[in-house]
């Protein structure tokens, strides 16, 4: 059997098996009803969350304190839509309507800040649930963009590996993209945090943050990524993935001395 192999609708052990030796599909026509549909879930959740992602941090572009920060703030603004729309096309491809996606939902839209938002998606906005809560002000802008940007690297190491070839591709020309928004938050971080003050208006928002983001990498026990992982889609579970972030997130952090 080779990693382009055409397989039968109906066999579905037979693509379970081929999937967990680490065979790959490489086109719509070669994708069963059930692998479609999780395929199609997983690439909705990081399209809505990148453009929901960078609407949301585009107010930053005019909260930055100088130009070098404006710049980044720009960048990471574009490169996210940029990032959406690479992975669109792909769902172009199994049918998708772009152009009608992009209007489906507000990207800009956020609940207040204290709501109590379900980690669960909400509806048929498929964004990760950190992208409900706003942003206020640059200190919480550098943050957050840290903090969600390690656990997006964190997340597409793992993805790159996802059995739908054409995806992990496209995950992997993102991440290096995605871990420099990360390193321009943390840079950010560490410009906005160099006094008493200021360090403590970025603890209080890492406290705020920290939660919020933690609940992207899902639940412990999770039915779900089994089903990803028997197909290829999914390789590490939620709670390892989510260990990793933290302690990362924690010895970044600790040489800002904000543990």
């Amino acid at each position: 059997m080779t990693n382009e192999a055409m397989l039968p609708e109906d066999e579905a052990m037979t693509l379970s098996d081929y999937l967990d030796k680490g065979g790959k599909l490489t086109s719509p026509e070669n994708v069963p009803p059930r692998y479609r549909g999780e395929l199609l879930r997983l690439m909705s959740s990081f399209v809505d969350s990148e453009l929901a992602g960078s609407a949301g941090f585009a107010d930053a572009i005019n909260w930055a304190p100088g130009l070098k920060e404006r710049i980044a703030a720009c960048r990471i603004t574009l490169e996210k839509v940029d990032h959406a729309e690479r992975i669109l096309d792909l769902m172009g491809d199994f049918g998708t309507d772009k152009a009608l996606y992009n209007k489906a939902h507000s990207w800009s839209a956020r609940q207040d800040r204290d709501a109590q938002i379900d980690p669960k998606r909400q509806g048929g906005d498929m964004r990760l649930s950190v992208f409900h809560y706003p942003l206020q002000g640059w200190t919480d802008a550098v943050v957050m963009n840290f903090l969600m940007g390690l656990a997006t690297v964190h997340q597409l190491q793992e993805q790159v590996q996802t059995s739908y070839q054409p995806l992990s591709e496209e995950f992997r020309a993102i991440l290096p993209k995605e871990k420099r928004h990360m390193e321009l938050g943390l840079e950010g971080l560490a410009q906005v945090s160099d006094t008493p003050a200021s360090r403590d208006e970025a603890m209080a928002s890492i406290a705020y943050w920290m939660p919020k983001v933690a609940e992207t990498f899902g639940p412990a026990q999770s039915a779900r990524f089994d089903r990803l992982r028997k197909l290829g889609l999914r390789h590490t579970d939620n709670e390892t993935l989510r260990r990793a972030w933290t302690a990362d997130a924690e010895t970044r952090l600790a040489k800002l001395g904000l543990a």
